[in-house]
C-alpha cells in the first residue's frame, strides 16, 4: 500500500549524517550548516516527493509533473462544501446590484419575515439599498440620511412579505404564447440526460415573467421537464429584466461550473440543482422497472467515477507522481454534476407522484448515499411519511398542489388534505404551480386553498417563500426578509392568506418592477375593512382529513340523504333563484340570525324562530353562515372522464371530420354526437363539485383543452346538463336537460400536435359552419338537424373560440346567416379570452360570453392580448363586459376546478374595482350562465338547487358546504 504523505522530517535511519556533533562544532558554523541542510530539503521538497518503503529505508525520487499544483488544487476543492461566504449577509451591496438603483423605505408596514418558522412578526419600516435589505423595523435616521436620493413608500399598515418562491416552474423553456419552437421542456435523446442545461434554452421573451411578478413571485426554480429519468440541470432565475437582457443575467446564484470555470478552492461552493423523475411520464422509454435500472446504472457510473477521482487524489496528495504518470484527473463532462450529486454539492429535485416510486427514490439515495432536496407533485406522499424520513441525508420537503388532482392516474390519490398531513408529520411542505401547468402568477392562491384546508397559516406562507428558499440552498438571499438578504420584497393590498391578495408593489433586487405610481392602477378597493388585514378564518377539516387517511385517499364522498324536515340555525343570509335573477331572502348579522326550514328539498319557513323545531329529521346550526343556489360547471369534460389523461376511463375522442371521413355506419357527414350517450356519473371530480356547491354541470364531448391525449373536433356535439351528485343516469332528475347545446371549436393550428385541436385553417372552418348553418345537410342527419336548430335560435350555439379576429368573423356569419333564414342565432363564445376587445359590438349582437378560466393567460397566439387586471391594468375583462351589459358567465377547463368556482367568482368580484355587485357575482355561474344554454327553465327559479355554508357565504374562505337542498329529488342531503 502507498504511504501517506510524510513531513520532512529526519528518519532515524538519516539522524547520523543529518546531525552533526554538537560539541565539536562552534554554535555560529553549525547554524549556517543547519540553514543549509534546511534550504536544500525545501528546494528538494518542492520538486519531489520522498517515499520510505516500510521495508527498506532508502528513499524513492518522484517527479512532480509541471501542473502539480493545478491537479493538488483540483483535489483540494473535492472536499468544499456548498453555501454563502461566513460574511454574507454583512455585504455592503449585492452582485445583482444594478447601478443607478435608488434606494427605497418602506415606511409603516406589518413586516411578515419568515423568521422563527414563520411566526416572526416586525411593525416598523423596511429599507432597500444597494439591492439588499439594509434595515428592518426601526431603521436609525443616519441610515436613511446616507442613503441618498431616497424613495420613500407609505405602506399604510399593510403587510410586506420577501418575494414568493416557486420551485417549480419550466417558465422560460414552455414560453407562452405556445409554438411548436419555445417549448424546450424534455429531451427525446434518452432518459438520463443530466449533462442538458435549462439555462441553454430560456426565452427572456416569455409572457409569463410579467404576469409572474405581479402575482409576487419573485423567484423560480426554471426546472427541465418529466419525460426524462436524469432530467438535466435546473437553475434558480431572478424574474426581472436585466440591463445586460440575457438569461445568464438572471441567475440568481450562478453555480462556478456554469461556464467551466474552476471553483476557488478557499471560498465556498455555490449550490447546483438537478431535475429527477419517475413514474408514468417516463413511458416512452419502458416501465417503472427499465426506469429504476437507469437511474442506478447512472449512479452506479456516477460513482465509479468519483471512486476513479479520489484514488487519483490519494495518490496526488501522497506525492505518488510516478504511479499518475500517463494518467489524466479522471473526469467526463456529461456525468460530472452527477459526480457532484454523490458528494452532496447538488440539491436534486425529485418528481414522484406514487408511493412506489417515492420508495424507489428512497432506496437508491441509500443505495449510492445522495440527499434528496425535495420530491415533487408526490401526490402520495402524505401517505407514506415514514418512507420519505428515510431518506438519505434527511428529510426532504415536500412539494405538491393545493386542489389539483386526478389529471393523471398517479394523481388520483391526490388530497387536499396533504399538506397539513405532511406537517403534522414533521414534513415541510412547499406550494408550487409547474407552470405552465398552473399560472405562476397564482402560487399564492395556493398557500391560501393549502391553508383553507388547514395548512397552519405561518407554514403556509413560508411554504412559498423559506421553506423553497431552503430547499434549494438560497436561503441566505431569499425567502426571509433579513438584513443583509437581496431586496427582493412584497407590499399586499391585504393579508397575503386573504384570497385575491394582490401586490401593490414588487420589488426585485431593490428596483420596483410593478406598482409604480405613475401607472394610476388602483388596488385594494372593497378591502379597506380591518378584517381584510388580518388573517382569515377557515374551516374546521378533522373530520374530513382523518377519513382521507383512513381510507387512502380515496375517502366515501357521498353524504346522508334526508326526506322530511331539515332545520337550519343561525343563518345569517338566505338568497334564491327569482323568475329573472338571484334574489336576496334575508339578511342579517352577527347578532340577528335566522332559521331556515326545508321540507322535502323546498324552503318553507324563514323567521327569527320556525315553528315546529321538535318535528324535525335534523337540526344543522350554519355558525353565522348562509344558504344561497347552488352553481354550474362548463367548460371541462366533467362527467365524461374519471382521470385526464387515462383514455381508459373517459369516452374517447370523437370523429374529426376535416381530419378523416366519419364511418358511414353513422350515417352523419359531420359526426355529431350527444354527451348524454357518454356520460359518467360518481366520478370523484363530480362528486367533490358537489361537496363544494357546484351542483350541476354543462359538458360536451369535444370542448377546448391544451392537455390530455385526445385530439377534440372542430364539430364538439351536443353538450348535456347533468347534476354532478347523482349515482347514475337513471336517478330522479340525474340528466337535467340531454341536448343542452350545439358545441363548436374555431380557432388558430394548434402549436403543438398533442394540443388536440384540428390543424385545418381558421378559413376551412368558418366556411363548414357557413354551410352547415345554411342548410349544407339534409335534416335527416344528426348534423343537418341540429345546425338548422343552431341557424333558427331553438338551441344554443356555443363556440369556444379565444382571437377577437375570429370573434368578429363570427359575429359577421351570425348576420349573414339571420339575414339570409330570417332567425335569430342563440350565439355564446366560450373561453373568450380576447372578447373584451369587442364588447360593444357583442352586447350590440347579444351574443352571451362565457369566460374560461374567468382568470385569462396568454395560452395560445388566440390568447395572446389578455386583460390582466391588477396590479397590472384597472380593468378586468370581466368588468368591460358587464360595463357594456354583455351576459357574461365563467367557466373552468379541467375537471378538478370545478370544485373551485366560488372562489373564482370572489376573485373575479375582488378585482372588478367594485363594480361586480353581490347579485351578479351570483349569476356568473348560475342564472346567467343557466340562462345562455337555456336550461333556466329546466333547473326552475324555485326548483334550483340550494346549498348550506357553515361558518360564511358561499365567497368566504371561512366557509365550506354541509347541505345541498334539492327540491327536484325532495331531499336535503348532509354531509
Amino acid at each position: 500500500m502507498a504511504s501517506k504523505v510524510r513531513p520532512l522530517e529526519p528518519t532515524e535511519a538519516m539522524l547520523p549524517t543529518l546531525q552533526p556533533t554538537f560539541r565539536s562544532v562552534p554554535l555560529k558554523p553549525l547554524l549556517v550548516s543547519l540553514c543549509a541542510v534546511v534550504a536544500s530539503v525545501t528546494v528538494v521538497a518542492s520538486n519531489v516527493f520522498l517515499r520510505w518503503p516500510t521495508a527498506e529505508p532508502t528513499a524513492n525520487i518522484q517527479r512532480a509533473p509541471i501542473n502539480a499544483q493545478q491537479i493538488l488544487n483540483q483535489c483540494t476543492s473535492l472536499r468544499a462544501t456548498p453555501g454563502p461566504p461566513e460574511d454574507f449577509l454583512a455585504r455592503e451591496a449585492s452582485d445583482r446590484f444594478q447601478n443607478g438603483t435608488k434606494p427605497t423605505l418602506i415606511r409603516n408596514a406589518a413586516i411578515w419575515t419568515g423568521a422563527r418558522n414563520g411566526t416572526e412578526t416586525v411593525f416598523g419600516d423596511v429599507l432597500l439599498d444597494k439591492g439588499i435589505v439594509k434595515g428592518i423595523g426601526y431603521i436609525p435616521v443616519h441610515l436613511c440620511a446616507e442613503a441618498e436620493e431616497l424613495q420613500v413608500v407609505d405602506a399604510k399598515g399593510g403587510w410586506v412579505t420577501p418575494g414568493l418562491v416557486d420551485i417549480h416552474s419550466h417558465v422560460g423553456i414552455f414560453s407562452v404564447p405556445f409554438a411548436e419552437t419555445t417549448s424546450e421542456i424534455n429531451s427525446r435523446h434518452g432518459p438520463i440526460v443530466p449533462w442538458l442545461r435549462s439555462i441553454d434554452a430560456l426565452h427572456t421573451h416569455d409572457a409569463a415573467f410579467q404576469l409572474a411578478v405581479a402575482g409576487g413571485v419573485t423567484t423560480v426554480q426554471v426546472l427541465p421537464g418529466s419525460a426524462n429519468a436524469i432530467a438535466g440541470q435546473a437553475f434558480m432565475v431572478k424574474l426581472r429584466e436585466t440591463a445586460e437582457r440575457s438569461p445568464t443575467s438572471m441567475l440568481l446564484e450562478p453555480p462556478f461550473t456554469l461556464n467551466g470555470t474552476v471553483p476557488d478552492s478557499s471560498a465556498p461552493l455555490r449550490w447546483r440543482h438537478l431535475k429527477q423523475a419517475c413514474g408514468e411520464n417516463l413511458i416512452r422509454y419502458g416501465n417503472r422497472m427499465d426506469s429504476v435500472w437507469s437511474f442506478r446504472a447512472a449512479y452506479d457510473h456516477a460513482r465509479k467515477i468519483m471512486t476513479q477521482q479520489n484514488a487519483f487524489c490519494a495518490k496526488a496528495e501522497a506525492g505518488l507522481w510516478d504511479e499518475l504518470k500517463d494518467h489524466d484527473y479522471p473526469e467526463d463532462l456529461q456525468w460530472e454534476v452527477m459526480v457532484d450529486v454523490l458528494r452532496g454539492r447538488v440539491k436534486v429535485a425529485t418528481h414522484c407522484y406514487e408511493a412506489v416510486d417515492i420508495d424507489d427514490m428512497v432506496r437508491i439515495s441509500n443505495e449510492f448515499q445522495f440527499p434528496i432536496a425535495s420530491f415533487q407533485h408526490a401526490a402520495e406522499a402524505w401517505m407514506v411519511p415514514d418512507v420519505i424520513k428515510r431518506t438519505w441525508g434527511g428529510t426532504p420537503a415536500v412539494a405538491v398542489f393545493a386542489t389539483s388532482g386526478r389529471y393523471k392516474l398517479e394523481a388520483y390519490r391526490a388530497s387536499e388534505f396533504a399538506p397539513r398531513v405532511l406537517v403534522d408529520n414533521g414534513i415541510e411542505v412547499i406550494m408550487k404551480t409547474d407552470h405552465p401547468a398552473l399560472n405562476a402568477r397564482y402560487l399564492l392562491y395556493e398557500a391560501q386553498v393549502a391553508h383553507h384546508f388547514g395548512l397552519p397559516p405561518h407554514l403556509a406562507l413560508a411554504s412559498v417563500t423559506s421553506v423553497p428558499a431552503a430547499a434549494v440552498g438560497m436561503q441566505h438571499r431569499i425567502g426571509l426578509l433579513r438584513e443583509g438578504a437581496d431586496a427582493d420584497v412584497v407590499l399586499w393590498d391585504s393579508y397575503p392568506l386573504q384570497l385575491g391578495a394582490t401586490p401593490r408593489k414588487v420589488w426585485i433586487d431593490g428596483i420596483l418592477q410593478v406598482g409604480s405610481d405613475k401607472e394610476h392602477v388602483i388596488i385594494g378597493r372593497g378591502k379597506d375593512g380591518r378584517e381584510w388585514q388580518a388573517n382569515p378564518k377557515v374551516p374546521n377539516w378533522d373530520e374530513e382529513r382523518n377519513l382521507s387517511i383512513k381510507w387512502d385517499g380515496l375517502p366515501p364522498l357521498t353524504g346522508k340523504k334526508y326526506d322530511g324536515r331539515v332545520l337550519f340555525t343561525n343563518v345569517r343570509e338566505l338568497w334564491v333563484r327569482g323568475e329573472d335573477r338571484i334574489e336576496e331572502r334575508f339578511s342579517g348579522s352577527a347578532t340577528n340570525l335566522a332559521e331556515v326550514t326545508v321540507e322535502r328539498g323546498r324552503v318553507s319557513c324563514v323567521s327569527r324562530s320556525c315553528a315546529g323545531r321538535s318535528n324535525v329529521d335534523v337540526t344543522i346550526d350554519l355558525h353565522g353562515g348562509s344558504i344561497s343556489p347552488s352553481f354550474m360547471a362548463f367548460g371541462s369534460p366533467l362527467g365524461l372522464e374519471e382521470i385526464q389523461s387515462e383514455p381508459s376511463t373517459g369516452n374517447g375522442a370523437p370523429y374529426d371530420p376535416f381530419i378523416r371521413d366519419v364511418p358511414d355506419i353513422l350515417g352523419d357527414t359531420g359526426g355529431v354526437v350527444r354527451t348524454v350517450d357518454g356520460l359518467q356519473f360518481g366520478t370523484r371530480d363530480a362528486l367533490i363539485a358537489y361537496r363544494a356547491g357546484v351542483t350541476y354541470a354543462t359538458t360536451a364531448v369535444s370542448q377546448s383543452r391544451l392537455t390530455g391525449p385526445q385530439p377534440v373536433s372542430p364539430i364538439a356535439g351536443l353538450s348535456a346538463t347533468f347534476r354532478t351528485g347523482s349515482a347514475h343516469a337513471l336517478a330522479p332528475n340525474a340528466v337535467v336537460k340531454p341536448i343542452t347545446a350545439l358545441h363548436v371549436i374555431v380557432s388558430k393550428p394548434p402549436p403543438f400536435s398533442w394540443m388536440g385541436a384540428s390543424p385545418v385553417s381558421v378559413s376551412t372552418q368558418i366556411a363548414a359552419l357557413r354551410r352547415l348553418l345554411l342548410d349544407g345537410e339534409n335534416e335527416r342527419t344528426e348534423t343537418g338537424q341540429w345546425f338548422k336548430k343552431a341557424a333558427e335560435g331553438t338551441i344554443p350555439i356555443v363556440v369556444d373560440v379565444s382571437s377577437a379576429d375570429i370573434m368578429a368573423t363570427l359575429l359577421r356569419l351570425k348576420r349573414e346567416v339571420e339575414d339570409k333564414r330570417g332567425s335569430f342565432m342563440n350565439m355564446v363564445f366560450a373561453r373568450a379570452t380576447e372578447a373584451y376587445l369587442l364588447a360593444d359590438e357583442i352586447a350590440q349582437a347579444r351574443v352571451g360570453v362565457i369566460m374560461s378560466p374567468p382568470r385569462p393567460f396568454p395560452t395560445t397566439w388566440d390568447d395572446r392580448r389578455i386583460l390582466p387586471g391588477p396590479p397590472l391594468t384597472n380593468d378586468t375583462a370581466l368588468a368591460v363586459l358587464l360595463d357594456h351589459k354583455v351576459k357574461v358567465a365563467i367557466g373552468n377547463q379541467e375537471a378538478w376546478q370545478a370544485r373551485n368556482t366560488r372562489f373564482d367568482i370572489a376573485w373575479a368580484a375582488l378585482e372588478s374595482d367594485l363594480r361586480i355587485s353581490r347579485v351578479q357575482a351570483y349569476a356568473l355561474a348560475s342564472t346567467n350562465l343557466e340562462k345562455m344554454l337555456g336550461v333556466d327553465e329546466w333547473v326552475g327559479y324555485d326548483g334550483g338547487d340550494l346549498v348550506a355554508y357553515d361558518g360564511g357565504s358561499a365567497f368566504e374562505f371561512a366557509s365550506k358546504v354541509v347541505a345541498v337542498t334539492s327540491p327536484a329529488q325532495g331531499s336535503v342531503e348532509v354531509f
